[in-house]
């Protein structure tokens, strides 16, 4: 059989190959850099929460500071409070290592008059009704410790909240305060840490709710990220170099 001829590409195909391929090669090597950024980022953002979580308590935010609380200074901050809890309360769907069903999300008025929206803790589907959870929350003055968090407003993942319904995905701190007839409500709530050490990682919790269940973990998979788009950018770049040295050949052998 005759052997196939190698024949040089055209020089317009040749132009536009070489374009595809290298802005393929420069958005890959874009994405691993910004990969590199990101794994910066969130390693500062991780040592600067450890810190928050190391920290002794200091007291919430009062009503003169809200306006200047910023997520990556104040989020996940231990800190203390005293208050009143007020009976109401408002159930926000939740998944924890005890199972599916909800934040207990209780306002606590403030002496100041001001209001602080406290996660209580976790109760699955069978203590939804606060009669079935054994002893009543505290009547009287209450110290409460725990992370300061910021709103979550909207809802959840395709699921927005429906006050209306009493259907609540996120901790939507002004949409409660709404529901609830609330006002000088802070932008903020505490989830309120165990007070005895053991209530988190209680099988078959001695009360309800159970505080405590907060999980302070940030996915770190930034590195294996760039390392892939950098590998991606490495392949083009042997791709084109080979093509190139293929094409030199073809053209080489046309001119003989």
């Amino acid at each position: 059989m005759p052997q196939r001829s190698s024949r040089p590409l055209p020089t317009g195909w040749l132009v536009l190959w070489t374009v595809l391929l290298a802005a393929a090669l420069g958005g890959f090597v874009a994405l691993g850099t910004w990969q590199v950024h990101r794994m910066h980022w969130k390693h500062a953002l991780i040592a600067r929460v450890d810190g928050l979580l190391r920290a002794p308590p200091v007291s919430a935010p009062g009503p003169d500071t809200w306006a200047g609380l910023r997520a990556d200074r104040d989020e996940y901050r231990r800190v203390e409070l005293r208050g009143v809890l007020l009976d109401r309360e408002i159930l926000v769907q939740a998944n924890t290592r005890l199972g599916a069903g909800f934040w207990v999300m209780t306002p606590l008025r403030r002496d100041d008059g001001s209001s602080v929206f406290v996660n209580r803790g976790f109760v699955d589907a069978a203590h939804r009704d606060p009669a079935r959870r054994g002893a009543a929350p505290p009547a009287g003055p209450v110290r409460i410790e725990g992370l300061l968090r910021l709103s979550q407003p909207g809802g959840g993942f395709l699921r927005d909240n429906a006050p209306a319904e009493g259907r609540w995905y996120s901790r939507d701190v002004a949409a409660m305060a709404r529901s609830l007839g609330l006002s000088s409500v802070a932008p903020y709530f505490i989830d309120q840490s165990a007070d005895d050490g053991t209530a988190a990682d209680t099988v078959r919790p001695a009360r309800w709710p159970v505080p405590g269940l907060t999980v302070v973990h940030f996915r770190d998979e930034h590195l294996s990220y760039a390392l892939t788009w950098y590998a991606l950018g490495a392949m083009t770049a042997a791709a084109m170099a080979y093509g190139a040295r293929q094409e030199w050949r073809r053209r080489r052998a046309a001119r003989r």
